[in-house]
């Protein structure tokens, strides 16, 4: 063996680190750590609080702390641990260095999560993947990990937490401006203790939308607080996080990964699964539940709504009996079936049966490739402009141009918005790769005329449209070989009126949550010719093709 990889081996060996791997080495306290994104291939920030006298063997609680709209990741983990500015000091200054603070026995991550961007779609995904990354860096304690946060990231807090309820152990929103749809969730929280803080005099959040929440938690029995603070505006979370107060109410609580009862809600099959249960297939479009409750070792109890398919892991449930035969009454249906580790039903009319709609195979809606519009946007896409029929290059620049509007998620907003900080792709169909297709959702502009990538896929797609009323616009997702393309044919998909409720993005994205799975408008999506939800089957249904079959530019599939 040659001498130097002899010695290199042997140090090694006594160090640990050939066996072990290499000990966390940085030092305690605030710091800023970087993941690599795989939404745009960046670096993305995020700022780690390391506790005191770290030990590494030693399985650590995390807190995830999300900031609010014109803030950062920096000025996120001064305020958790209870730092305001300095007097007469400005955002922009407080963010240059962390003062000292009193130490906690916790791991505590704020990402920047792009910026002010709200906490749906890529920024969502950047929170998970902080939370990845610590856990690859450090041993964490998997039934203490917390989030919080405030105004926009309060309302991120009870999306992310009502969206997946059994990541966390607690949840503490701060003034929180959540997103549409929340209020749809609020029982998922089942599980789930969740602290409110606000400031009665909130101008910019007013604390209605916070009470009614509450009132909804408190209603169907959920574990649920409230701090209101007297004649306080929006900077409720200076009461809320002084002298890093949070840790202690948050301390208090374990998840429970196998809790004798899970309810769970959802519109989209992003978010499917709480706990030992998941659902395979919706009522598209619909808002699904199903609460589940063991009864006793060998009979469970499930009442549900707009759902098609669920399955339930009931491997290691302390509350059941392996082995045996397990009675599951299922909205009414008793059904006696085998204990598994996973047992799977779908809904063959109006009666259940054992079995799972997606092993029976052709194209299916399911999870990662069900839609609605805004799927393909939250993860990795490229934009992609046609150059199929040789346009003059006035018309290519025109192309370019309405595909980089598209893509321009990080226009500049004012100082206080700021930029988002997201950079997808752009490109000519021409340029599209083999690695573009393995790896990313599409967004394809232009016809099967104009656009080389529509017309690959011209024969499996389910619409198209002409181009004889230039006043005509279409949009819809449709799957391609384990990914998504989105196809926007004549007017694009943006401008019209804003949203209603809070939205942080541009003209180009700040309505694609709203979307459905398919649309036809005229010059914009206020006025809409027809839209709806392709079935679970990806067909669009007798009803929707006689309204499209109106629509003389539509043509469908025959």
């Amino acid at each position: 063996m040659n001498k130097y990889l002899a010695f290199l081996f042997a140090f090694l060996l006594c160090t640990g680190s050939f066996v072990t791997g290499i000990s966390q080495q940085l030092e305690s306290g605030p710091q800023v750590l970087s993941f690599h994104s795989e939404a745009d291939d960046t670096e993305q920030p995020y700022a780690i609080y390391i506790p005191e006298f770290f030990d590494d063997s030693k399985a650590y609680p995390v807190v995830i702390m999300l900031h609010g709209a014109g803030s950062n990741h920096r000025l996120a983990l001064r305020r958790v641990f209870g730092k305001s500015n300095a007097e007469g000091e400005t955002d922009v200054e407080a963010s240059r260095y962390f003062p000292s603070w009193d130490h906690v026995p916790y791991i505590v991550a704020a990402p920047f999560a792009r910026g002010t961007a709200g906490y749906q779609g890529i920024p969502e995904q950047d929170v998970y993947a902080v939370l990845e990354d610590v856990k690859k860096r450090f041993k964490v304690d998997e039934n203490r990990i917390y989030l919080t946060g405030l105004s926009m990231g309060g309302g991120g807090t009870l999306w992310l937490g009502l969206s997946r309820p059994d990541i966390w152990a607690a949840i503490a929103p701060v003034c929180p401006a959540p997103p549409q749809g929340s209020s749809d969730l609020v029982g998922n929280a089942l599980n789930l203790p969740v602290h409110f803080f606000h400031g009665d005099a909130d101008p910019v959040v007013p604390i209605a939308g916070t009470r009614a929440m509450v009132e909804q938690m408190q209603e169907k029995g959920i574990f649920v607080q409230s701090e209101e603070y007297e004649g306080v505006q929006h900077d409720s979370w200076v009461n809320a996080y002084a002298n890093g107060r949070l840790f202690e109410w948050l301390g208090q609580f374990e998840r429970d990964p196998f809790p004798s009862k899970v309810s769970f809600s959802t519109r989209q099959l992003a978010y499917n699964k709480a706990y030992w249960v998941e659902i395979l297939q919706i009522e598209p479009g619909a808002l699904a539940s199903i609460d589940a409750e063991i009864i006793s070792g060998k009979e469970l109890k499930i009442t549900s709504q707009n759902i098609r398919s669920f399955q339930l892991s009931l491997a290691n449930h302390p509350e059941v009996d392996a082995g045996d035969l397990l009675q599951i009454d299922i909205d009414g249906r008793k059904l006696r079936v085998a204990a598994q580790d996973i047992i799977s039903f779908y809904k063959d009319g109006p009666t259940w049966r054992p079995g799972n709609l997606i092993e029976q195979g052709g194209l299916v809606k399911q999870k990662g490739l069900s839609g609605p519009i805004y799927e393909a946007f939250s993860y990795r896409h490229i934009y992609v402009f046609g150059t199929a029929d040789s346009p003059t290059q006035e018309v290519l620049e025109q192309r370019r141009s309405l595909a980089l509007e598209a893509a321009n998620w990080s226009a500049y907003r004012g100082e206080f918005l700021g930029r988002i900080h997201f950079f997808p792709r752009v490109l000519a169909d021409k340029e599209i790769r083999p690695s573009d297709l393995d790896s990313s959702h599409l967004i394809l502009f232009g016809t099967t005329e104009t656009n080389s990538v529509i017309k690959t896929l011209e024969n499996d797609l389910p619409m198209h449209l002409s181009l004889e009323d230039e006043s005509l616009g279409m949009m819809y997702i449709y799957p391609r070989e384990g990914k998504l393309v989105v196809i926007n044919s004549g007017k694009p998909w943006w401008g019209g009126n804003r949203p209603p409720g809070y939205s942080f993005t541009g003209p180009a994205q700040q309505n694609l949550p709203r979307f459905k799975d398919f649309m036809i408008y005229r010059d914009n999506p206020d006025t809409i010719l027809s839209e709806g939800y392709f079935d679970t089957y990806w067909k669009i249904t007798r009803e929707q093709e006689a309204e499209l079959k109106t629509i003389p530019s539509v043509h469908l599939k025959q």
